[in-house]
């Protein structure tokens, strides 16, 4: 079969079938990102860890991008974009196969093992498959395909947890119950046991799919892109710079994208557990993860609509910075006691239930559509002007990432030594380092925009 390049003209059918496969990506990154809300409070008990060594498990996923970023980029080079997402679907169903002898031994290590392996997986999708979405079509429409992407990823993290927590944190307070009351090790240990093996089924269906959607994709008739004339098109940008260092704007980009992507993780992958040690039952806890996604959708929408036409998306950052300071004082100074019942649709199974929300709830879940306009912001206000540097910029970005291995962490070290809530003071200096690269830092080192 002879693959079709950027270069070549792309039939509207071709187009629609590349936007396609590559947005049923997108709903997999989210899919599989968001499932740590759940994993958390799951891992916490089966493995009997305190919050510290349960934020192990964002640690575990997201420092395999800052570990994984720049050899992804070699791996690309060598595979194309097509073999190279294959291969990155089959490295994530391998991750997920490790699950099996983790859920079997009950060892928290196996299960980081797993995870660092599924984000390994997803460093090399995401590496391929953002600048795909770019260069597959016309330039002055990425936005709108990445902002399409960004909706397809999210809407999967809204359903992702509630489908896993429907299974492997069924019966959950009931469970709580025996283990608080029983005195006898060995009825604990087979308690534990047993709600470890929940997680076999689940993963070993997803490695199904992530398995033969890596061969779906070896053998389609999806068109490479050629980023070699990208790079031959920008040889003679930035003549007088000879490393990427030299680049103030970017080194800050990454920067505020690593305490980003730190405060977007402890807004989704927080709260189920938040909600939880405040005494809200896990029948309504599982569904805040959702929550905060929904807020991120809802961000995406109002972009789409209003940028450009009504919102510079510089000013779109500096709105989101604003309102993520705001949301994190609410979480908070808010009393923790104070919960109203909120009308809410199970999208999974379309039931009308009454979700039991604490105000502090509610201002985490908020953190969401704080959220949603920082990442399409800042990269191009980051890679603005890097010419020949581009791709190196953009493996930095990657890297950036890391934020959500790190600052998690740090919020559940803060969890143990004050209070869950508490620690949520970590969020308020991140958004205020974002704030400064949306008012000052994206113009340092070269000319402001117009």
């Amino acid at each position: 079969m002879t693959n079709k390049t950027s270069s070549d003209p792309i039939n509207r059918r071709d187009y629609i079938f590349s936007i396609t496969i590559i947005g049923l990506f997108f709903f997999i990154f989210g899919f599989v990102t968001w499932l740590n809300g759940i994993l958390i409070p799951f891992l916490r008990t089966a493995c009997e860890l305190n919050d510290f060594q349960a934020y192990f498990v964002t640690f575990a996923f997201y420092i395999s991008y800052f570990v994984m970023a720049l050899p992804s980029s070699a791996v690309l080079k060598k595979t194309g974009f097509r073999n190279g997402m294959s291969a990155g679907l089959w490295v994530m169903a391998l991750g997920s196969l490790i699950f099996i002898p983790a859920a079997l031994t009950r060892t928290f290590g196996l299960f980081l093992t797993g995870l660092f392996i599924e984000g390994t997986g997803l460093a090399l999708l995401q590496t391929a498959s953002n600048p795909y979405i770019t260069i597959i079509g016309p330039r002055e429409s990425a936005a709108r395909r990445i902002s399409i992407m960004g909706i397809a990823n999210k809407f999967a993290g809204v359903i992702a947890p509630v489908i896993l927590a429907s299974i492997i944190l069924k019966d959950s307070g009931v469970l709580d119950e025996k283990l608080a009351t029983t005195a006898d090790q060995a009825f604990r240990a087979m308690l534990l046991d047993e709600m470890a093996r929940r997680v076999i089924m689940p993963y070993i269906a997803m490695a199904v799919i992530l398995i033969l959607l890596g061969l779906l994709l070896r053998f389609a008739n999806l068109p490479e892109v050629d980023t070699d004339s990208e790079d031959r098109n920008t040889q003679k940008s930035n003549t007088g710079k000879t490393n990427i260092f030299q680049f103030t704007h970017l080194l800050l980009g990454v920067t505020a994208l690593f305490f980003y992507v730190g405060v977007e993780v402890i807004a989704g992958d927080t709260i189920i557990r938040y909600g939880q040690s405040i005494g809200v039952p896990m029948d309504s806890a599982k569904y805040f993860t959702s929550l905060t996604l929904l807020g991120m959708i809802l961000g995406y929408l109002l972009g789409i609509v209003c940028i450009p036409r009504y919102l510079k998306q510089v000013n779109a950052l500096r709105i989101c910075t604003i309102l993520g300071v705001l949301f994190s004082l609410g979480a908070v100074l808010s009393p923790a006691e104070k919960v109203f019942v909120m009308p809410f649709i199970d999208i999974t199974t379309f039931r009308k239930l009454d979700l039991i929300l604490p105000v502090s709830v509610l201002f985490v879940a908020l953190l969401g559509l704080a959220n949603s306009l920082v990442w399409p912001a800042i990269w191009p206000l980051a890679l603005n002007g890097l010419g020949k540097f581009t791709k190196t910029g953009s493996a930095m970005l990657i890297m950036a990432i890391a934020g959500g291995a790190l600052l998690p962490l740090m919020y559940g070290k803060l969890a143990v030594i004050f209070s869950t809530q508490t620690a949520y003071w970590i969020c308020v200096p991140c958004y205020l380092i974002i704030m400064y690269y949306a008012f000052w830092g994206y113009k340092t080192g070269r000319q402001a925009q117009k």
